[in-house]
């Protein structure tokens, strides 16, 4: 990213993959510091439930944007970018490697290629989407971009209503708009250096069912009970709403566990997905 300087390595992956250790093993190889990618980790208060590295791990070698936002705070890629821009920059001013470390493939997608020529939102137009049933936006997004359609996650209400935002202002296909951007950023993408971590599927949903069993275990019902205001990307996090549910005697601790497994499940698969397209990552394979 910047000439003479280390070049950062990122290193990516579905949740529950195994980037926390591998990072650690990346650093000391790089002589690098870990920088977060992770949406959920970024907040104070998250910590369990987003599965943020652990007191020790972050001993061993300096770790960066963890848990520096407020749970009030609302973040999206483009603040996420505005964090990690200079903290990168001074890693590098120091001689170390930044190893960006994370699962939140628009963030990091921000960060390797910068944000895309789309246009902004509109608030009139979100508002009459917002009115309307999901299935509604999905049907005609289907109609318009067919191909956007399909490689959108179309449960998501957010992604649907941008995909769906950036035919209706541009009078174009979101997915041609954002494959010219892919062409015109390949080179770029050639000059980037990174991983992502390939667990068979079995092995990925028994390390999630894993990890759930330990949070839940492991003081996540006391740190939702005391996230009592949170923004609304915040409360996105995987087990909140689940363990929200849990709190309020609405499920029993068996239902709530299978909830966040499932949840992460399908987030795993997204993720996947998602980073299949970014070629320029050399697969590891776990």
């Amino acid at each position: 990213m910047i000439a003479g300087r280390p070049t950062p390595f990122f290193l990516c992956g579905p949740t529950a993959s195994g980037k926390s250790a591998l990072a650690l093993e990346m650093a000391r190889k790089l002589d690098g510091e870990i920088v977060n990618a992770d949406a959920f980790q970024l907040y104070q208060g998250l910590e369990i439930v987003s599965a943020a590295p652990s007191a020790a791990e972050k001993q061993l070698v300096p770790h960066h944007l963890y848990g520096v936002l407020a749970p009030t705070e609302a973040a999206d890629a483009g603040s996420y970018l505005r964090l990690a821009r200079p903290v990168i920059a001074e890693i590098q001013s120091r001689g170390k490697t930044p190893i960006v470390t994370g699962g939140s493939g628009l963030y990091l997608k921000f960060l390797t290629h910068g944000p895309a020529p789309l246009p902004q939102g509109d608030p009139t137009l979100r508002a009459a989407m917002d009115a309307r049933p999901l299935g509604d936006l999905v049907a005609e997004l289907q109609a318009l971009d067919p191909v956007e359609a399909a490689r959108t996650a179309l449960q998501n209400r957010r992604f649907v209503a941008r995909a769906l935002e950036i035919c209706l202002l541009t009078g174009r296909k979101a997915s041609d708009l954002r494959d010219q951007w892919e062409a015109q950023t390949r080179d770029l993408a050639a000059s980037l250096r990174g991983t992502v971590i390939q667990r068979p599927r079995a092995d990925l949903h028994a390390r999630i069912a894993a990890r759930t069993r330990a949070m839940l275990d492991g003081g996540a019902l006391e740190e939702v009970a005391a996230l009592t205001h949170a923004s609304g990307n915040c409360e996105k996090a995987i087990g909140v709403r689940e363990i929200r549910g849990l709190l309020a005697g609405g499920i029993d601790r068996a239902a709530c566990e299978e909830l966040i497994n499932a949840a992460t499940r399908q987030y795993a698969k997204r993720q996947e997905t998602w980073f299949r397209r970014e070629t320029w990552l050399t697969p590891h394979h776990c």
